[in-house]
């Protein structure tokens, strides 16, 4: 089983998604998925866990979380006391903005916590407070259609974004926090293996480094994660190959090879499976969206 890639309209004239208040099952929950847009989850009541990258976070009321595009991530709602939540899905593009002469970023919120790999956000009362109400404003827009709606939308989107990047900032107070859950070793394989993505990673390694037997990992990883070492190994280096596509002028042969694949046919397979393109196909295309903004 492959992750869940969620799919979204890149060519929609306004790329934006959003899902209110809605209360999730451990049946109505997809299985881990990853997708280009960018994501925000607030919670109004109930628990469950949240695996985003590296970490499984203890999800309750009043947390905020900020997922990157291009991230694995995966809720498990408590079966006796499911989530209730927010998640607002949105394309970069839908925020580029006149830099007005600084250098302020509504996505810099975002990076950061890529950066620091804490994707969890603590609000104080009146920050929770200011964060619905502009979600409910969000949703009235998206149910008036009124005219404007659409920059009505994009007003709160930012407005709640720029809560987030005060939040991170250098006066901002705690802003995101460490609290992960799940075994002791979990983070730490999951670290080693984003770090070790050009090997041959095995479950024997792994199992050793944690110090539990193969069998074990193998249970615990799958019922945290929600997919098997193999699936979520190929899934980051695809994850890694994307980025490395992007951001560098480097050859295919050569950005294979850096993300573990012994050759090349074998990642352009494995790459069209989970993506539905070829490498060079989706180079093409993102140099294209660049060019385009």
């Amino acid at each position: 089983m492959n992750p869940i890639r969620k799919q979204f309209d890149s060519n929609s004239a306004f790329p934006f998604s959003f899902v209110y208040r809605g209360t999730k099952s451990t049946q109505t929950e997809l299985p881990d998925h990853i997708h280009d847009w960018y994501e925000l989850v607030y919670v109004y009541r109930g628990t469950g866990t949240l695996f985003i990258d590296q970490t499984i976070y203890d999800m309750r009321q009043g947390d905020l979380f900020a997922i990157p595009g291009n991230t694995i991530h995966r809720a498990l709602p408590d079966k006796d006391d499911p989530v209730t939540s927010t998640a607002i899905f949105f394309s970069p593009m839908l925020v580029q903005h006149a830099s007005f002469g600084d250098s302020f970023s509504y996505l810099h919120c975002f990076e950061q916590q890529k950066k620091l790999k804490n994707y969890k956000f603590e609000l104080l009362p009146q920050q929770q407070h200011d964060l619905e109400l502009s979600m409910e404003h969000i949703h009235n827009e998206i149910q008036a259609l009124n005219l404007g709606y659409r920059q009505a939308i994009v007003l709160q989107l930012q407005t709640i974004l720029l809560l987030l990047n005060r939040q991170t900032g250098p006066n901002g107070g705690q802003g995101a926090i460490d609290s992960s859950s799940g075994p002791n070793w979990m983070r730490e394989i999951l670290l080693y293996i984003d770090d070790h993505l050009f090997k041959d990673i095995g479950l024997s390694t792994v199992s050793r480094k944690a110090s539990v037997t193969s069998a074990h990992f193998s249970r615990v990883f799958k019922q945290t994660i929600g997919m098997n070492l193999t699936e979520y190994i190929m899934t980051k280096r695809i994850i890694r190959a994307k980025e490395l596509l992007n951001i560098t002028d480097h050859n295919i042969s050569l950005i294979a090879e850096m993300c573990g694949f012994e050759t090349l046919p074998h990642f352009h397979r494995m790459f069209k499976k989970v993506l539905g393109i070829t490498p060079a196909a989706y180079r093409k295309s993102a140099k294209g969206i660049l060019e385009k903004n």
